[in-house]
């Protein structure tokens, strides 16, 4: 049996599994990411964790296939990254760093691609060849997956879904430096941003108006008791996600769109609200569009990343 790693580098602590080569999530662990010294530690510290693992299940070279990283950048030729500003790095070629102190194949991806491969591989679009993921976070981020290969472009920017342009009129500026990211409303600092603004101009009756912290997991959950105002804010937010995926669906006509991170746990609320909106941005057979919730969750990056070895 070959052994392959999966490894997700994020600003705070960098996953790290174990995979065999079909798709089985054998261990899985953390280690800090150290971003200090512009980041120079990373990849030594994730080489001496991987090399502790090989040691401890006793993993011969012959039996090892190969690591797949997932880096918050951009990524040329699987293996070179330009400039990852969240770990302090400028154009450091991690693949063939890495490769050489782990003596085995290193691939290297966009994180966010990473996620899209690992819900293709064993999670949400497993039975599909062309499908685009979306993640809600903190920030938001994509993956698109075209004949079963990422579209990552000339020069690693395919898939920024997170910075297509959703509202040209507004002069918001985002942490990319446009305006009128689909980022600015979807991510969960988004959500409760454009909610705070319309609270301020509204004259409704909501729970909202009695929250001292709101969250965007407050927005949902009261949306699905009846408080109008909340659901006001669901049904903008599913407008706006509805226009990026009617754009990107014309584009690429994908079979599925997969949606992650922790504003996806809002669940069918969520897809109903964009559904709602999507015929109207699409047209023809594109308007029956499948929308999925991710099932991997946050590991959905180490799984895509090791899925990379086997491409």
């Amino acid at each position: 049996m070959k052994y392959l790693y999966g490894i997700d580098v994020g600003g705070t602590t960098v996953k790290l599994g174990l995979f065999s080569e079909d798709g089985k999530l054998m261990e899985k662990w953390e280690i800090p990411t150290r971003k200090e010294e512009n980041g120079k530690n990373i990849l030594t510290d994730i080489a001496a964790s991987v090399k502790d693992n090989i040691a401890a299940h006793n993993i011969s070279k012959e039996d090892l296939a190969g690591a797949g990283v997932g880096v918050p950048g951009a990524v040329l030729e699987f293996t070179k990254v330009n400039e990852c500003v969240n770990l302090g790095w400028g154009s450091v070629n991690v693949g063939k760093e890495l490769s050489a102190m782990l003596d085995c194949p290193v691939k290297v991806i966009n994180d966010a691609n990473a996620a899209a491969l690992g819900e293709l591989w064993t999670g949400a679009a497993a039975d599909y060849s062309n499908a685009v993921m979306v993640t809600l976070g903190t920030g938001v981020g994509g993956g698109i997956i075209v004949d079963g290969k990422i579209i990552d472009g000339s020069r690693g920017y395919g898939g920024e879904i997170g910075h297509m342009t959703v509202d040209p009129a507004d002069d918001r500026v985002c942490n990319c430096g446009k305006t009128g990211c689909l980022e600015l409303y979807a991510s969960a600092t988004g959500i409760v941003y454009e909610t705070k603004k319309a609270l301020k101009e509204t004259s409704e009756v909501t729970a909202l108006k009695d929250m001292e912290d709101i969250t965007a997991k407050d927005i949902f959950d009261l949306a699905k008791e009846g408080d109008a105002f909340a659901m006001e804010q669901v049904d903008h937010l599913g407008q706006k996600l509805a226009l990026a995926f009617g754009n990107i669906a014309l584009m690429v006509d994908p079979e599925v769109f997969v949606i992650g991170g922790g504003v996806s746990r809002a669940g069918q609320i969520l897809l109903d609200a964009i559904k709602k909106y999507y015929s109207t941005y699409t047209f023809g057979k594109v308007q029956d569009g499948k929308f999925v919730i991710a099932t991997l969750g946050n590991d959905a990056g180490i799984f895509g990343a090791a899925s990379l070895v086997l491409s």
